[in-house]
């Protein structure tokens, strides 16, 4: 058993770490600046101790090693101290693959959009499918009730994540990660505070490919090109899926209502049946058939299959339907990147095509709040009848850098797009303005100052007068 601090410890991937190497019979404890609900009654519940703040007396001699965070930098006062004293210490994703992924089969999960989901989905068809594996999400998975899942199979389903991993490694955090089979859903340009060009992106995702053994499985998304061209750099089997045709694993014949979405798939061109999964939209047949082709890979069969997509409850956070008041239905989804918006509110109206559709964005991760994608947000955010936008969260961007909300405003001719900068007035005006029958997704990966919880409630205070 050995003795472990989390510096950083409430993000959800350091929680999630500390929970499994709790499982593990592992001795855990971590501290964070910021300690509170959810991610600290996360902690309490799997009995880890968590220190408010960073203090150097947290840094104990009993200690076997330290993990540090991604968003710890030099001059935290318990980094100083395990530097000091030349305490051994590692990353997030080095502690991953040191104490689990080595005699696992490495199921990794990557890709610009629709990591979170796809590698809920995987985990799930797996898990009913009675591989019994283990999985590490960056998200909650409704299924699991948690981030995490531990099984006693060999297979180990994480999301690869191609952000930095620590301080002294600005490497992305799936090159530690092993993969056995490895999914790039797609690929664009994204993490703008690490990469400075979609070619230095792109080279991340070219050694990520590199990893794959030459009995491992490659599955690339052919709809997005850029992860299409990896497959030229594979020494592995190489499979596609998408609604392209000629992908190895294709959806077709699209059917989306309110709850679902209807496919048929083609298996390197023969049927093989029609599917359900309780996700909106393109982009999440894409995510299931990634799923598929998993779990085909490890050895299920398609009615076993079937069925799991069916009993998928969703990911937290994942255009979740946070409630309906006074006929009007909110939903919260993480969508921060153009791309990714665009696919929410396509597949919302794809599923609703006669209601009208609102869209708040609150511009907050460290791509969202640059200029360089001013354009694409205004084609994605122009699919809505109405959008919403507050100022740029807490950007220390230099003006010619900062994302501008008022020009994304003026760039969205034809639609009713207003600059609102505080929560409470947006909540005011759209209580007042929209009608039964109304969408509204609010769409941020932060939290957005609980404007979830206050709509619902305005809304209800108008139905009641």
């Amino acid at each position: 058993m050995a003795r472990i601090h989390l510096i950083g410890v409430c993000g959800t991937a350091m929680a999630t770490l500390a929970a499994l190497l709790k499982h593990r019979g592992h001795d855990v404890r971590g501290s964070d600046q910021n300690v509170y609900p959810p991610m600290s009654d996360f902690l309490q519940q799997q009995g880890i101790p968590t220190f408010q703040g960073y203090k150097p007396e947290q840094i104990t001699a009993d200690l076997d090693v330290v993990i540090v965070g991604n968003a710890i930098s030099r001059g935290n006062p318990e980094l100083e101290e395990v530097l000091d004293r030349k305490i051994r210490y590692c990353s997030l994703p080095e502690a991953v693959r040191d104490h689990f992924l080595w005699g696992a089969r490495s199921i990794v999960i990557a890709g610009t959009h629709g990591k979170t989901t796809t590698t809920s989905l995987t985990g799930w068809v797996l898990a009913h499918g009675g591989a019994d594996p283990s999985v590490f999400i960056g998200g909650i998975s409704e299924n699991f009730e948690s981030s995490y899942r531990v099984g006693g199979g060999r297979e180990f389903v994480i999301e690869g994540d191609e952000y930095d991993s620590a301080f002294f490694d600005k490497t992305a955090k799936f090159l530690k990660y092993l993969p056995d089979i490895a999914v790039v859903n797609n690929l664009e340009y994204d993490h703008a505070d690490i990469y400075p060009d979609l070619a230095s992106i792109r080279l991340a995702f070219q050694r990520f490919v590199n990893l794959v053994p030459r009995r491992g499985l490659l599955l690339l998304g052919i709809d997005s090109p850029e992860a299409a061209a990896l497959g030229a750099r594979a020494h592995c089997r190489v499979e596609s899926f998408g609604l392209s045709a000629g992908a190895d694993w294709q959806g077709h014949d699209l059917k989306v209502n309110a709850t679902s979405t209807v496919f048929s798939v083609r298996q390197h061109g023969q049927s093989i049946g029609t599917f359900e999964v309780p996700l909106l939209g393109a982009y999440n047949v894409r995510n299931a058939l990634a799923a598929l082709a998993v779990g085909s890979a490890v050895g299920l069969n398609t009615d076993t299959m079937g069925d799991a997509l069916r009993r998928f409850r969703g990911v937290r956070r994942r255009m979740e339907l946070r409630g309906t008041a006074n006929g009007v239905a909110v939903y919260d989804d993480f969508a921060h990147h153009p791309t990714a918006i665009g696919e929410t509110l396509d597949g919302v109206r794809s599923a609703f095509p006669d209601r009208s559709l609102w869209a708040i964005f609150e511009p907050r991760s460290a791509t969202s709040c640059r200029r360089v994608f001013q354009d694409d947000f205004a084609r994605a955010l122009a699919k809505a009848d109405h959008v919403i936008l507050p100022a740029v969260y807490r950007s220390t961007l230099p003006e010619d850098q900062r994302l501008s909300t008022e020009q994304l405003v003026a760039d969205l001719r034809g639609v009713d797009a207003r600059y609102i900068p505080r929560v409470d007035d947006i909540v005011q005006t759209v209580a007042s303005e929209a009608r039964p029958g109304d969408i509204v997704v609010i769409m941020s990966n932060g939290g957005f100052d609980d404007i979830h919880r206050k709509l619902i409630a305005a809304l209800d205070a108008g139905q009641s007068r």
